[in-house]
């Protein structure tokens, strides 16, 4: 309903620029001239323009936004791997720490799997 509602605004918005500027002109691209124009297709056609290029910059900032988040995961991802095998050296350490305080000469069978 609200973008039925925006529609009309819009259009409501355009009426009144065609009601208001009928004048004439003459438009000058480069090498290439359009003559006897209406001032309101200059108009909605330049806001057209400026929304189609603001939506382009938009999905391109999009993108290299979404390139950015993928590297940071990335490296997230590699400090959490990180982080696990160190728990396991330090777990391993604690266990091999508590076999030299005992003084145990019987080597115990290291689970690599544990944490």
């Amino acid at each position: 309903m609200l973008i039925l509602i925006l529609f009309l605004v819009a259009g409501a918005v355009m009426v009144y620029l065609a009601q208001n500027n009928l004048t004439l002109v003459t438009l000058h691209l480069g090498t290439y001239v359009f003559s006897d124009i209406p001032l309101f297709y200059i108009i909605i056609g330049s806001l057209l323009t400026g929304l189609g290029l603001a939506y382009l910059i938009f999905i391109f900032n999009s993108i290299f936004t979404a390139f950015t988040m993928h590297g940071k995961d990335n490296k997230i991802k590699q400090g959490k791997s990180e982080n696990v095998g160190l728990t396991k050296q330090i777990h391993q350490l604690e266990l091999e720490n508590e076999r030299l305080k005992n003084n145990t000469t019987v080597i115990e069978p290291q689970d690599k799997n544990a944490l």
